[in-house]
């Protein structure tokens, strides 16, 4: 199996939850094909370098994956006739010194993934000890 990466860019005029269901979707293809998906990292939204369909701007997210080569025409070909998809690119990955290079962007992305977590799963675990304070006072 060959490693790919994949940029896509999504208008931001979708709503968060519209924009996490393109995101879901487009890894469901993926993982349909048979692809491996290493790591997902979401770039979140960013100012384009030039205006398409009328947006400045962009939801950019790279998927890090492993395929073989029939997965990219098919995705590709759903990414073209996805309307919500400004823009997409396919980086194919098979020297050695590119595959290097290709691990440390899988590394980068999960850690980038780990801390985000991270961040979140304190804030709910201190908003549950502070209802269960306030249930056990009452």
């Amino acid at each position: 199996m060959t490693c790919y990466e994949t940029l896509f860019v999504v208008k931001p005029t979708l709503t968060d939850e519209e924009t996490a269901t393109q995101i879901t979707n487009i890894k469901e293809i993926i993982s349909n094909e048979g692809a491996e998906l290493l790591a997902t990292d979401d770039m979140g939204m960013r100012k384009l370098a030039y205006e398409v369909e009328k947006n400045a701007r962009g939801y950019y997210t790279v998927l890090f994956y492993k395929a073989e080569g029939t997965l990219i025409t098919e995705l590709e070909r759903k990414l073209k006739i996805n309307e919500d998809v400004l823009k997409f690119l396919t980086v194919k990955y098979v020297k050695n010194k590119e595959l290097t290079q290709f691990n440390k962007l899988v590394e980068s992305a999960n850690r980038k993934s780990a801390i985000a977590e991270e961040v979140v799963v304190p804030e709910t675990v201190a908003v549950e000890e502070v209802k269960t304070a306030e249930t056990t006072e009452a």
